[in-house]
């Protein structure tokens, strides 16, 4: 699974590890990821995120 980055501020989410204060399991592909999902730090949406290289 592909690992995204937040184009604001750099916040990586890697989907083997989840984001556990907003519930979300290891395992879950970021497309998979809710509509309502937020950057962890900085708080944008998935639309602000990009493919990491």
């Amino acid at each position: 699974m592909k690992k995204y980055v937040c184009s604001v501020c750099g916040y990586e989410y890697d989907p083997s590890v989840g984001v556990e204060e907003q519930g979300i399991a290891p395992g879950v592909a970021f497309e998979d990821l809710p509509e309502d999902f937020v950057c962890p730090v900085c708080g944008v949406g998935k639309d602000m995120f990009d493919p990491a290289e």
